[in-house]
């Protein structure tokens, strides 16, 4: 975002406003320098019991973050909201991530732990999801990845999530940029090999599989964990492995 932030080292009290950020603080070591987390991070579980929560990751609890006196707040251009981010800009030091491909995700991840202190757990990290990646046989396919319903929402280009489908080998149907809406004779019309409906940010169940064969009876329509597509941090290192147990419902 441009902003040059100083920080007083080590870090005491820091605020994630992201899910999957969140995840890494606790993957590179951290536990009491973590002081709040959004309603939204639930791994790990127990944080969510035990951390200060400091509302959503589109709408902030300003009141808890002041009484939590954060040293630094970490959060994403995508996944906050700008006026809340500029109202705590003005009183925190707020650091900005902005993902789009697996190399921004690694780079985020290294940067996190330089930042923390644990620059040897996020090196260590780096390394394994790189090597677990590079490991990976894609296959080929064209697909749709729906993320939402009522209206339909797609994934289109210039996103994490389209990223992970690349590295997979998976063509998206959808050219236009981001999350775009689709009627039912949008999708008829793109007609993917492969349809894949992710658990987030919408539920989608075995009824909405039904419900879209009526829409494109010949596509492969599969359930997926959204979070492997669409978290780009620690959970990465899971990401490869279900994307290989994936591939095999492609074929």
């Amino acid at each position: 975002m441009g902003n040059v932030l100083s920080l007083e080292l080590p870090l005491k009290r820091i605020i994630s406003l992201v899910p999957s950020q969140t995840e890494l603080l606790y993957d590179l070591g951290l536990d009491q320098e973590v002081v709040g987390i959004t309603k939204f991070c639930v791994h790990p579980p127990h944080w969510l019991k035990e951390k200060p929560i400091i509302g959503g990751t589109k709408k902030f609890h300003f009141e808890t973050i002041d009484r939590l006196q954060p040293d630094l707040i970490i959060g994403n251009k995508e996944e906050n909201y700008r006026e809340g981010i500029e109202l705590l800009q003005k009183k925190y030091p707020v650091w900005m991530s902005e993902i789009v491909t697996l190399d921004d995700a690694l780079s985020m991840i290294f940067s996190v732990s330089e930042i923390a202190g644990k620059q040897s757990s996020g090196a260590s990290i780096v390394e394994r999801i790189r090597k677990s990646f590079e490991e990976m046989e894609p296959t080929k396919s064209s697909v749709l990845y729906v993320i939402w319903k009522k209206p339909w929402m797609g994934t289109g280009k210039g996103t994490f999530i389209n990223s992970m489908l690349e590295i997979i080998g998976l063509e998206n149907v959808l050219q236009s940029e981001r999350y775009p809406e689709l009627t039912e004779g949008e999708i008829k019309e793109l007609n993917p090999e492969v349809l894949l409906l992710s658990s987030e940010p919408y539920p989608f169940q075995e009824e909405h599989i039904e419900e879209l064969k009526r829409i494109v009876p010949r596509s492969k329509i599969i359930l997926v964990d959204g979070e492997m597509f669409s978290w780009y941090g620690s959970r990465l290192l899971k990401a490869p492995d279900y994307f290989k147990s994936l591939t095999f419902k492609l074929l």
